[in-house]
Parts: structure tokens; C-alpha cells; sequence
């Protein structure tokens, strides 16, 4: 069944792909600054342009009408960690800069929010796809996934710059085999 939380668990496999070439590549002491930089835009626009839009924009509302509070419990967690993401790419953002610069040390500060933000990540799809997501499966009724899942669908054709979520995709497909993930 196409349902909105099936198409959230979708991103989850392409974003933990993303996750297993970050740690890949926290391994390599001379990494390709291009490769950081386009981990940076698939974040940005992906994992949290469409992805978190679609749950802060429209599913976490929807939990709220059934009960769920923004407040507490697992959709604060959500919206929690989804602003500790953010803080790790802006981390990698703002490192890998420095980096290009020249200096060296800010490579140690690029991995460290690297693998700050993949571990975060690992953790936090976990619960929303064993935990969040089952509960809403619960809660919300078939017309209410379906709705969401129309709303979801109209998010994913706003992607910026004309690109389309496939365009995402091959590229972090691009970068698991060039990483070996």
C-alpha cells in the first residue's frame, strides 16, 4: 500500500545510504572537497529540504491533530534532532570552508560533524521508522495517509534548481560506489 509513511521510510533508505559514504569517507586523509560539498547539497536539499519539509510541513501537524504533542514525547524528539542535524551540516559547512582555506585542522572538525551527524541520524531513523511511524500508522486513517501522501508528492515537485528527487538519489548512488557503500 502507498502510504505517507512508506514514502518517508523510502527517504530513509536513500539518507542512510548518504550516511554510509559520510563514514566512508571520515576514513580518508585526503578527501575529495567536491564529494563534501555535494554531501552538503543533498542534505540541504534532500535529506532536509524535502524530507524534514514533508514531516515538519505536514506529517508532525497531522500527529498533532491526533494528539501527538509538539512539545513532548517523540515528535519534540523529532523536531529535537532534527535541529541538532542541522547544526552538524552547518558544522560541515562551515569547516569544509575553512578547509579549502587551508587549514588542515578544520578537516578534523569536518569529520567529527560528519560522523556526529550520521550517528544522530542512524539513531533518529531508527525510531521514527520502528517507533513514530508505526504509531502514526495507528492514528491516522487510510484518507488521512493518502492526503499526506498527496502533500508529500506536491513537496517533492518544488525540488530547487528544476532537480528532481531521482537526480538526488543517483547521486548519492553515485557516491556509494565510488565509496564502496
Amino acid at each position: 500500500m502507498n502510504i505517507a509513511t512508506k514514502n518517508l521510510e523510502n527517504d530513509h533508505i536513500h539518507i542512510l545510504k548518504l550516511i554510509d559514504v559520510m563514514k566512508s569517507m571520515v576514513k580518508s586523509e585526503k578527501p575529495d572537497v567536491k564529494h563534501i560539498d555535494k554531501i552538503i547539497d543533498i542534505i540541504r536539499n534532500y535529506a532536509d529540504g524535502l524530507h524534514h519539509a514533508k514531516e515538519e510541513s505536514h506529517f508532525f501537524p497531522a500527529l498533532e491533530e491526533k494528539g501527538f504533542s509538539p512539545d513532548k514525547g517523540p515528535v519534540a524528539m523529532m523536531l529535537y534532532e532534527h535541529t541538532q542535524g542541522r547544526n552538524f551540516v552547518k558544522g560541515i559547512s562551515d569547516n569544509v570552508e575553512l578547509f579549502k582555506k587551508g587549514i588542515e585542522p578544520a578537516l578534523d572538525d569536518v569529520y567529527r560533524n560528519m560522523s556526529g551527524y550520521a550517528e544522530l541520524l542512524t539513531n533518529h531513523i531508527a525510531k521514527e521508522n520502528n517507533v513514530l511511524f508505526r504509531l502514526a500508522d495507528n492514528a491516522l486513517t487510510d484518507d488521512e495517509q493518502k492526503y499526506l501522501l498527496a502533500q508529500f508528492e506536491s513537496i517533492e515537485q518544488s525540488c530547487p534548481d528544476g532537480r528532481k528527487v531521482s537526480d538526488y538519489v543517483d547521486q548519492i548512488n553515485d557516491l556509494a560506489l565510488y565509496y564502496n557503500v
